[in-house]
């Protein structure tokens, strides 16, 4: 069985984007990056709800091809699109690269997902993290936590049905004050 890891940056009070979808605040410092660089050389299929997906693509299949382009995101963006990826939407008809599109029941695929062999799966998207948290289907969590209060935005969480109990795996700090936390659920 394959494992799910939901992970984000997020604000000290929990949204992942703020109002009007500002992720100004959560620009990762070159460890960081270079830390989330490392999962998606090492994820097996990435798990994208439309938006996030959106917002990835359109930046990072060309992003090695910039001006002025470090050698780090040269790195990301090969990995990313090299990352065999899913996107889950009812409101688009194609993606293009190394990505298939999901149109039927979020909780189903993801569960036949899991089923299957293969590496890791990452999951992305507030709306989808949030299907697969309701569903019992995340096996890791993964926050990069910054110093800033949003105060509104787009929650990390949403409201759950039950409890989901947590082990605490990891923490790491990261310069300019990001906490990194690693939680395994336990079942």
């Amino acid at each position: 069985m394959r494992k799910l890891t939901f992970g984000m940056n997020v604000t000290l009070d929990g949204y992942i984007a703020a109002p009007g979808d500002d992720l100004g605040w959560s620009v990762p410092s070159d460890e960081l990056f270079q830390w989330w660089s490392d999962r998606v050389r090492t994820t097996g299929l990435a798990l994208y709800g439309r938006k996030l997906w959106e917002t990835m693509n359109s930046h990072w299949p060309t992003a090695d091809q910039q001006p002025g382009a470090s050698p780090a995101e040269i790195e990301f963006a090969r990995r990313w699109r090299d990352m065999p990826k899913a996107v889950f939407s009812s409101t688009i008809s194609t993606v293009e690269g190394n990505t298939r599109l999901v149109t039927g029941d979020a909780v189903a695929e993801i569960t036949r997902l899991k089923a299957e062999e293969g590496g890791p799966m990452d999951i992305g998207g507030a709306t989808l993290a949030a299907a697969a948290m309701r569903a019992g289907l995340i096996d890791e969590y993964v926050l990069a936590t910054a110093p800033v209060l949003a105060g509104g935005g787009t929650p990390l969480f949403p409201a759950l049905d039950n409890w989901v109990n947590l082990t605490l795996v990891e923490t790491r700090t990261f310069p300019e004050g990001v906490v990194l936390t690693r939680y395994e659920t336990r079942r």
